[in-house]
């Protein structure tokens, strides 16, 4: 190998990259999933809706939900917020479905 080769092969080896994120644990990763699933339902409910502003405020409003817990680690209190994100989002799509038909 080459002596260029070599040693970026052992710079490489010996501190991690930046670039790559941390290992996750297969329950944060299921409910990563869970919580990717739950806001694009929210975007295809909210694409339903005819440019308004109350579509702009009902989507301005769930991205500051899901940003303003982004960083949550504890995965009893990702469930929660799951689980409380769904039922606010079920008495949203009412309000939602009689925009459509209304």
């Amino acid at each position: 190998m080459r002596s260029s080769l070599r040693l970026l092969a052992s710079v490489s080896r010996s501190q991690p990259s930046k670039l790559r994120k941390p290992t996750i644990s297969l329950d944060h990763f299921i409910q990563r999933q869970r919580v990717i699933s739950l806001w694009r339902e929210i975007v295809r409910a909210l694409n339903k809706i005819p440019s308004s502003s109350t579509k702009d405020e009902l989507h301005k409003y769930a991205r500051g939900e899901f940003e303003r817990n982004r960083n949550v680690t504890d995965l009893q209190h990702i469930r929660y917020l799951i689980s409380t994100g769904k039922s606010e989002f079920d008495m949203m799509r009412r309000y939602i479905d009689e925009q459509v038909v209304g």
